[in-house]
């Protein structure tokens, strides 16, 4: 069993260690480093469960949860959970960004969005939130793909759950996943 503040404590205890932590070695390895690291010892069999390299269905126990808090920096589990609700790293918020959001246009309405390196798709609006490709260049979205997005957002990726592409859906697909798209018009007639 886990909570989003568990992950994010796996995530962190894995950047301070700097590995991922996947193998049966890693996590011996990683047992004898935390104990020469911090004030208590936690075995590779309880970590292969905290990680989900073994299944597991139990909630960690707060001693493990201390440790590892211990070893990212923390007095303990509380303190940690504790300043991950306080921290501004990881509050949501309100953002002003440079997008054009599907709702906002009429059937028809031709859309430029490109992305490095030297990405460029001319979409056509087909309502309900749905696109055509017409043009590509560089990309490997093809004239004829569809998909289905809410809005584009410059300097963010583009994350679509699927393309239409002759009847089939593809696997998921991202646009500018690094630097995200760096081109969003809309094409005047």
């Amino acid at each position: 069993m886990t909570t989003p503040e568990i992950e994010e404590l796996k995530s962190l205890v894995e950047q301070k260690y700097g590995k991922i932590l996947a193998t049966t070695t890693d996590f011996e390895e990683f047992s004898l480093y935390l104990d020469k690291k911090t004030c208590g010892t936690i075995s590779p069999s309880t970590l292969k469960r905290l990680y989900g390299y073994v299944s597991d269905n139990h909630k960690p126990r707060m001693v493990t949860l201390d440790v590892l808090s211990q070893y990212i920096g923390h007095r303990n589990y509380m303190e940690f959970t504790h300043w991950l609700k306080t921290s501004t790293k990881y509050n949501s918020s309100f953002f002003k960004a440079n997008q054009l959001v599907s709702s906002d246009l009429q059937e028809g309405t031709l859309v430029s969005i490109g992305w490095s390196p030297n990405r460029l798709l001319q979409l056509r609006y087909l309502g309900d939130s749905t696109y055509e490709i017409e043009k590509s260049e560089n990309s490997k979205l093809q004239p004829g793909d569809r998909f289905v997005t809410g809005c584009f957002i410059k300097e963010q990726p583009l994350f679509l759950p699927y393309i239409e592409r002759g009847g089939e859906r593809t696997a998921s697909f991202v646009a500018g996943r690094n630097g995200g798209l760096t081109v969003i018009s809309i094409n005047k007639k």
